[in-house]
């Protein structure tokens, strides 16, 4: 993009430039090579296509689940967690090994083992892991010995990635000197579910979060 001066103003395209007005100023620019209907349509943009579909996809997800834990990840005080929450939603959508290419799925990512070991190792921001202190089989939380933590706090959710939506419910639970809780079954075993753990001390401040 380029300015310039002239007694006559243009507006429009000439040849392969196109002039405009961009806050007072009479600027000029190359006309663009992208083609939106090629796009759409053509052979040589299929990859392209493909790409831009499962990007988009991850970024729904990703915001939907963040959006769904918003009022504990704020804590984490990472600027950047937006930009890494992306990131391991693409490598996990890489994970499914069952859809066509332009047609992978966080979801079906989720179903492996190592899709469910890349979001339970994600790290939000500074804030301890909470894998260091807990463990869930079945519908029982485990604590392990050397976790101080006074409470804890449950989110179950129920991932729909056809729709973009995520259910969810919440539930405190105390140890009261308990090394394990039984909590509250929400949903059928047939659905995507994810357990995310928040543990916070006496003081009711975040010590330890993360999936399980």
């Amino acid at each position: 993009m380029a300015t310039y001066e002239s007694l006559i103003t243009i507006t429009g395209a000439v040849g392969d430039l196109v002039f405009y007005n961009l806050n007072g100023k009479n600027v000029v620019r190359k006309k663009s090579g992208f083609n939106k209907a090629a796009f759409k349509k053509s052979p040589s943009y299929e990859k392209v296509r493909q790409n831009s579909s499962e990007f988009g996809h991850c970024s729904k997800i990703g915001k939907i689940i963040r959006k769904s834990l918003e009022v504990y990840i704020k804590e984490a005080g990472d600027p950047l967690l937006y930009q890494k929450f992306a990131k391991v939603m693409t490598t996990i959508k890489d994970l499914d090994m069952v859809s066509g290419r332009g047609k992978r799925t966080v979801e079906n990512g989720l179903k492996t083992e190592e899709g469910k070991k890349l979001l339970r190792e994600f790290q939000l921001g500074t804030v301890n892991n909470v894998l260091d202190c807990v463990r869930i089989e079945g519908q029982i939380l485990y604590k392990n010995d050397h976790c101080t933590s006074d409470h804890a706090v449950i989110l179950t959710l129920k991932l729909d990635s056809k729709n973009y939506s995520i259910e969810n419910n919440e539930e405190i639970i105390s140890w009261n000197h308990q090394q394990d809780k039984s909590f509250k079954k929400y949903f059928s075993e047939n659905d995507l579910l994810l357990y995310f753990i928040v543990l916070k001390n006496d003081h009711d401040e975040i010590t330890h979060m993360g999936f399980v």
